[in-house]
């Protein structure tokens, strides 16, 4: 059942969406024409553009400024021309300078976008949604990315073939660039017509220019660009890309003499082969055998205290090229909320941590993968002539053991099963591409054996979803219908329904009924949004978002909360010229409603925020919000809905100028509740030193301090009676990382990353609930007093003798903890021929949670200095054949 306001949202949506007159116009786009020229004639890339072919004419100028001053003559000029043969672009560039010894040439590796730099984007499709783009900067190091959603989405992870170099002059500097076709999707065809935009960034002015002029209200990015004409007869043929690659790493860690898992050094080695085939221009099958991602850097450490999953990014390089394809976040992109990493599809749950556990008693030792195999994985991506946009995956992970010693006799322990994962996504441009309809099928199997079969047997989701841009792109309406099945034992259906998700065993709550005999559960959720992303100083989004209780999509999805509905809003007003001290201004204003499906008003937020950039180039955002109305129905996993204090608190954020050789940057944020109810306070600060073009150094300490009045501790029965126990924690969170970047040539780089993280917590001043909703904590909890409550001297647990007849009534485990984590990667990475690597890596790491001293300078001591690494050595090395 929907709140009045929710309909009040869809009216809104039907008049606004009927009322507004369609409106459409090229007016203003820039056209280039470029030229087919012989093989013979093609240049050398040099970047010095002394070969005939750029001593013609057909260059193309006249660029305008975007930053800081829109639509003024840049200070400096800009030119560049495109011809092309029957496999590669050619680009040659020119960008003038006044004063060339000021030429920004920082180094960086590949995607650093440091210094002085140009960038070619070129929308293939001509969807006017998505786009690749390529950078060369001054120095010579190339980026590349792929950009969707007009401009809302980069992913800087397509790592394409491509050849350029840069040369300094007197003039100022100069730029070639050679680009396979191959490289690119598009709809072969007698003529083309691509997408547009050549932009450069002057460093010391902080300025940028472009050849096709985009507002700064423009409604998006990709649907603004210029045209470039004259593309006859493309078709490069098929093309086939082949990426064997070897590993061989030695992994040393702190021995067990009497552990015969950890009694000795390990050795392993590793074959693999990734390839991509192009099967028509608009079309490329990519697969990979055996992947090995050793290379990749840690996630950062975080630790959850709300019991929900955390949500990590996709690194390994399969998985994010071209994820955009793949992607389906049915809840607005343009708004942070608790549901803006809802997705049907997180392809970190391929090849995740084993879920099964090896369940040893005393005396067995025990070997368990760190991570699920992946035995292959293919995906087929493109985009037809007509607007037809197509992604389908399947992947196939292997049945992983652990390894059980029971006093020399080895068993293996199924803890993942073999299992197969589809992913199936299609797109259509309609309405000369004003409106955008799709759909999306995933579904996960599961060979299950009886030590995994908590774990669902079957999971399919799928979704619709339709976008329609009017009133030259201003303005957008969108929406997205979601829905599940899972099926399993009952065993797997009873913890589904009683994981954190969702809480069916809740009493509190009348629309909620955990069923014991479920062997199947379905359910559905969705996003209505409309917004006006553009023309004027206003922009704006607003929408409604919802998940039934039965949604569940976490088998091949990421999901953090079902049973939840919610209203969001988020309006921004921007100047769009610098004034006064300013270069960039906005205000921004948000708010979520939320509800359960039992109609329960839940949570209630209020955000301002003012952010500004100014003419020495500093940055700075501050923001408030206010949360007057929060009740939770996941604090007491699985107790009822209970009442928390108001909150309110602020935000900050500081940089200065990063243009400096020494630059850095401050940000933090408060919680506030009610008196003795909650503070909270994160603080950090970034320092980045660059004394060389060639070499960077950043420090980041971070420190957090939380006083928690009412933190779930346990769960206990007492007289028939549910006994949900809480207490004030007191927590301390401390990490530092250190980055280190050397990159000496632009295909040559060593990089350092380490982070130390340590969070502790303790406990005290317990209580139970006895009424969840009331408003003071004197009538919300019950106090346990000295002569109730004690501590057990041998495992540290407490004991409650709640009626003080000297019996105990109950136990709970102490819930204090220490956790501390120590991670560094070094990677020195070297590219020996496009699309080819040697990559040598030294990976340490600690992870320890045993209860420790008071104080975190005695945690750091006893849980990582007196600790010894884990070290792996890995030697990597790929060769990319092209045929």
């Amino acid at each position: 059942m929907f709140p009045r306001s929710v309909y009040g949202l869809l009216m809104l949506v039907l008049i606004l969406s009927l009322g507004v007159a369609e409106e459409t116009s090229n007016a203003g786009k820039r056209i280039y024409t470029t030229e087919r020229i012989d093989k013979a004639h093609a240049p050398l890339i040099d970047g010095k553009l002394d070969d005939d072919i750029w001593e013609e004419d057909n260059w193309a100028g006249e660029f305008i400024q975007r930053e800081p001053h829109d639509n003024v003559l840049p200070t400096e000029q800009t030119a560049f021309k495109i011809v092309y043969d029957v496999e590669f672009l050619y680009i040659g560039i020119v960008c003038y300078d006044a004063d060339p010894a000021s030429i920004n040439s920082r180094m960086s590796r590949r995607d650093g976008n440091e210094g002085d730099w140009i960038e070619l984007s070129l929308d293939s499709y001509h969807d006017l949604r998505s786009a690749f783009s390529l950078t060369i900067s001054a120095a010579g190091v190339q980026g590349d990315k792929t950009i969707s959603l007009n401009g809302g989405n980069e992913d800087d992870t397509w790592n394409p073939v491509w050849y350029a170099e840069s040369n300094i002059n007197e003039d100022g500097w100069t730029s070639e660039m050679k680009i396979p076709l191959s490289q690119l999707r598009f709809s072969a065809g007698e003529s083309a017509v691509w997408g547009l935009q050549v932009l450069r960034k002057l460093s010391r002015k902080e300025e940028t220019s472009v050849w096709q002029r985009i507002p700064l209200d423009a409604p998006g990015w990709v649907s603004e660009f210029g045209e470039l004409h004259g593309l006859e007869n493309l078709n490069p043929g098929e093309r086939l890309e082949i990426q064997p690659f070897v590993v061989n790493s030695l992994n040393t860690f702190e021995k067990v003499p009497q552990d015969p898992f950890r009694n000795a050094n390990q050795r392993v080695a590793n074959i693999g082969l990734d390839g991509k085939y192009s099967i028509t221009t608009d079309m490329t099958l990519d697969f990979t055998l055996n992947p090995d991602f050793g290379q990749i850097e840690a996630d950062p450490a975080a630790i959850a205290l709300d019991g929900f999953q955390l949500f990590f990014d996709e690194r390994r390089p399969f998985f994010v090229e071209n994820k955009n394809i793949f992607n389906y976040k049915f809840s607005s992109p343009g708004i942070w909320g608790t549901f803006s990493s809802d997705n049907l599809f997180y392809s970190r749950r391929i090849g995740r941590a084993p879920q099964g556990t090896a369940g040893i008693t005393a005396g067995e030792y025990a070997d368990t993968p760190e991570r699920t195999s992946i035995l292959g994985a293919v995906k087929l991506s493109g985009k037809t002539r007509s607007g037809l946009s197509i992604g389908v995956m399947e992947s196939v992970t292997a049945p992983e053991y652990a390894k059980i010693n029971t006093a020399g006799t080895v068993r293996d322990v199924l803890v993942e099963p073999l299992t197969n994962y589809f992913v199936s996504r299609l797109q259509k441009d309609l309405n000369d591409k004003k409106t955008v309809v799709g759909g999306i099928i995933t579904a996960t199997h599961r060979n299950l054996e009886e030590n995994v079969n908590f774990l669902h047997t079957s999971a399919v989701t799928g979704g619709l979803d339709f976008k329609h841009v009017w009133h030259n792109r201003a303005w957008h309406i969108g929406g997205t219908a979601v829905m599940s099945r899972i099926a399993g034992s009952r065993e797997a259906l009873i913890r589904t329904q009683r994981s954190i998700r969702h809480l069916y065993q809740r009493e509190d709550a009348s629309h909620l009924q955990l069923d014991s005999t479920l062997t199947s559960l379905k359910g559905h959720g969705g996003d209505l949004r409309i917004g006006k992303a553009g023309q004027g100083h206003l922009k704006f989004e607003t929408g409604v978002t919802w998940r039934s209780p039965g949604l569940e999509i976490n088998d091949v999805g990421f999901m953090r909360e079902a049973d939840d509905i919610q209203n969001y809003m988020k309006a921004t007003y921007s100047l769009l010229q610098p004034f006064g001290i300013l270069r960039t201004a906005a205000f921004e204003y948000k708010h979520w409603l939320a509800w359960d499906f039992g109609g329960n008003p839940n949570y209630v937020d209020w955000d301002v925020e003012l952010k500004g950039t100014f003419k020495n180039n500093w940055s700075v955002v501050f923001g408030y919000y206010l949360q007057p109305h929060i009740y939770s129905k996941s604090l007491l996993r699985g107790g009822p809905r209970i009442r928390l204090a108001d909150q309110e608190g602020i935000w900050w954020r500081l940089n200065s100028d990063k243009r400096k050789k020494l630059y850095f940057g401050l940000n933090g944020w408060t919680r506030q509740g009610g008196k003795d109810s909650h503070q909270f306070l994160e603080s950090a600060i970034s320092v980045t030193y660059q004394p060389l073009d060639q070499f960077s150094l950043s420090i980041a300490p971070r420190f957090i301090t939380d006083d928690n009045r009412l933190q779930y501790a346990a769960t206990n029965t007492y007289q028939n009676l549910q006994r949900y126990i809480t207490g004030k924690l007191k927590r301390q969170t401390v990490s530092t990382s250190l980055r280190l970047n050397y990159t000496p040539r632009s295909n040559l780089s060593i990089q350092y990353y380490g982070e130390v993280f340590l969070s502790a917590g303790e406990y005290g001043d317990f209580s139970h609930v006895v009424d969840p909703l009331a408003e003071t904590q004197a009538k919300q909890l019950h106090f346990y007093s000295p002569d109730q409550i004690s501590t057990n001297s041998v495992d540290r647990s407490y004991l409650v003798d709640e009626d003080r007849d000297g019996l105990t009534d109950y136990t709970f485990a102490n819930p204090d903890f220490s956790y501390a984590q120590y991670r560094s990667n070094l990677v020195a990475r070297f590219e020996y021929r496009p699309g080819s690597e040697i990559f040598l890596v030294w990976a340490q790491g600690i992870n320890n949670n045993t209860t420790s001293r008071s104080g975190l300078s005695n945690r750091f001591r006893d849980q990582i200095l007196d600790k010894q690494p884990n070290n792996t050595f890995l030697i990597k090395a790929t060769y990319r054949f092209l045929k």
